[in-house]
């Protein structure tokens, strides 16, 4: 059965790696690198700003860079657990891919994927009465994640391995956030 669905996973991996082509390469590297997605972020501070306030904000910050962290770590474990090789290494594969970017690290599962799951999952449960179409939020993991894919460095199932581990961690330190919110600043 595993096999099965690994080999599913790989062909999938395939498919869609194959739609590539050289014209866009330059626009998923610009899409995959984090620190190119700064304006964004920035944009998203000031409207958190906007809605709640210096002490809020600061402290929703807080649980993002707690979140990142955690998600990080349960990648790199489970990363080292499973010593999946990216699609990049993969000697049965390699030769017929697009391979635009390539990693000595494991694949299984997506710390991309997993960490702007987490956090547009978290700051969507936070903000959603805020912000009438934060829907879009969820935009942003799945282009992201599928840079992933299209440089040759992740499955798909690293991919949705990584959102289910991101939606987890993102509900639950939204459930931390709320018990330490209504401690710290009561309504």
């Amino acid at each position: 059965m595993l096999e099965k669905i690994l080999s599913l996973d790989t062909r999938l991996f395939i498919y869609l790696n194959s739609l590539g082509s050289e014209t866009y390469d330059g626009f998923w590297l610009f899409i995959t690198k984090q620190a190119n997605w700064t304006p964004f972020f920035l944009l998203l501070l000031y409207l958190i700003y906007k809605k709640l306030g210096a002490k809020q904000t600061l402290f929703l910050l807080l649980f993002v860079a707690a979140l990142v962290t955690i998600t990080d770590q349960t990648t790199n474990l489970f990363k080292h657990t499973f010593q999946r090789l990216r699609p990049c290494n993969n000697l049965e594969i390699k030769s017929f891919i697009r391979i635009v970017q390539s990693r000595d690290s494991f694949s299984f599962f997506s710390g991309h994927a997993a960490n702007t799951m987490a956090v547009a999952t978290f700051l969507y449960l936070n903000l959603k009465q805020y912000f009438k179409y934060l829907g879009f939020l969820f935009l942003w993991p799945l282009i992201f994640a599928y840079s992933r894919i299209y440089l040759g460095l992740h499955y798909p199932l690293d991919i949705i391995s990584g959102y289910i581990c991101g939606l987890i961690l993102g509900s639950l330190m939204f459930k931390g956030y709320q018990i330490l919110q209504k401690k710290y600043f009561p309504k």
